[in-house]
């Protein structure tokens, strides 16, 4: 995009601008920063026809990005499927039921987004090392691009990530390294890091303006794949709160730049997803507060595992801005929706998914989600990630001899019955 629709990054709290250089903090009152766009120049612009001429990946956008580049740095990430979930639909009791499957996404997530703009902005200010604090996704996904890019990646991540996320991140060829303590404790090593090492593109740190910018592309893909229309609600897992908010800006940037069909940007709702074992967003939600108090993670939902997110405010006054809530789940739950999900849309979700699926299901029952609403729910990352949380569900469900006999005994009626009756086959 031209330089001038691009005007700087910009205090969400005090408003004081700074240019846009590798910076993530207000010097003046602490308060994050977030890049600011010339709206009525990028609206004077055929989008319509720019977008379609465009990618399909997330750059098909780049009218609304906060980075320009004739080769940036990725590996195809964006335009995922939209999938209509009738099964599923039908199961929780709604209408009309949409899941936007980031699943597809390179590295299995929907990082693939926001790291793409991360390092292609990193590039262009002249880093050549790449590095991020962790749950696990955005460590994969910075350690692949980096390897496309040509970039060194240095990855911090919680000891007890889940094996094939370390696996992913290594096997790219990042530096991972395990701190004894969970995210937040990760995540204030990485800021002080990024002090001592000021050569190195922190993703989620010094660039952070820039690599939140990411996660509006899943705003811009749904609108577009519903034929430029916004839907009623969208449901939004919430680790550090950045994936809401930002996708509650597309929604609103589409509306300004005059990409709707019609004047519906002001007509979604958002809801937030949390885990039980880490949800200060639906507490201070369920309080009517706005203070998001820190807490300590106890979840199989590591993902999502940020006891002290750094966008949970934002995030909460986001979905009380549209009309939406914030839902807890218990593991338990979450376990349940994945298989769920899976049995009913053939879609493998990791353990955000689940937390996504298990609130949607949550508030359909309390009519918070409604069945004459759009709605999207978002599947961030895949199951195979996360696999050793199924525990016994993820094993055969019997071994047999090779022959026909012993594959009757154990499973052949249980194949008819499920045939029948749509149901899960228990092994005799």
């Amino acid at each position: 995009m031209a330089d001038a629709t691009v005007t700087a990054l910009v205090c969400r709290e005090c408003g004081r601008t700074y240019p846009l250089e590798a910076l993530h903090a207000c010097d003046w009152c602490f308060g994050p920063l977030e890049v600011a766009y010339e709206y009525e120049a990028i609206g004077a612009r055929p989008l319509r026809e720019e977008i379609a001429a465009g990618p399909r990946t997330i750059w098909r956008y780049r009218a609304l990005l906060p980075v320009d580049d004739a080769q940036p740095v990725e590996l195809g990430g964006g335009w995922t499927p939209l999938v209509r979930a009738e099964r599923l639909a039908a199961e929780l009791g709604l209408g009309e039921l949409w899941l936007k499957d980031d699943t597809a996404n390179p590295t299995g997530s929907f990082k693939d987004r926001v790291v793409s703009v991360a390092l292609t902005k990193a590039r262009q200010l002249g880093f050549k090392v790449a590095a991020c604090a962790s749950t696990g996704n955005l460590a994969a996904s910075i350690a692949a691009h980096a390897a496309r890019a040509g970039m060194v990646s240095v990855v911090l991540v919680p000891k007890d990530l889940e094996r094939a996320k370390t696996a992913m991140a290594a096997v790219y060829g990042a530096t991972v390294v395990a701190v004894d303590g969970d995210y937040d404790e990760v995540n204030r090593l990485c800021i002080e890091l990024v002090a001592e090492h000021e050569s190195w593109a922190f993703a989620n740190v010094n660039l952070r303006a820039y690599y939140a910018e990411g996660s509006k592309t899943l705003a811009f893909e749904i609108a577009e794949q519903l034929g430029w229309r916004a839907p009623d609600h969208v449901v939004v897992p919430i680790g550090s709160g950045s994936q809401l908010t930002k996708i509650a800006k597309g929604f609103d940037e589409l509306g300004k730049v005059g990409l709707l069909t019609g004047d519906e940007s002001a007509g979604v709702r958002i809801s937030g997803a949390q885990a039980e074992g880490c949800s200060p967003v639906a507490a201070a939600f369920e309080r009517g507060s706005d203070a998001v108090r820190p807490v300590r993670p106890s979840t199989i939902a590591r993902s999502l595992a940020i006891g002290n997110p750094a966008d949970g405010y934002y995030a909460l006054q986001s979905v009380r801005r549209s009309g939406g809530a914030v839902e807890s789940v218990s593991d338990a739950e979450l376990l349940e929706a994945i298989g769920l999900l899976a049995r009913t849309e053939g879609i493998f979700a990791e353990t955000a998914g689940g937390v996504t699926i298990a609130a949607l299901a949550k508030l359909a029952a309390a009519g918070v989600v409604r069945r004459d609403e759009r709605v999207v729910a978002i599947v961030s990352g895949h199951g195979l990630k996360t696999v050793e949380v199924l525990g016994a569900a993820a094993e055969p469900c019997a071994t047999v001899p090779p022959t026909l006999e012993a594959f009757e005994a154990a499973v052949g009626e249980g194949l008819t019955e499920r045939a029948a009756t749509e149901e899960v086959l228990a092994c005799r």
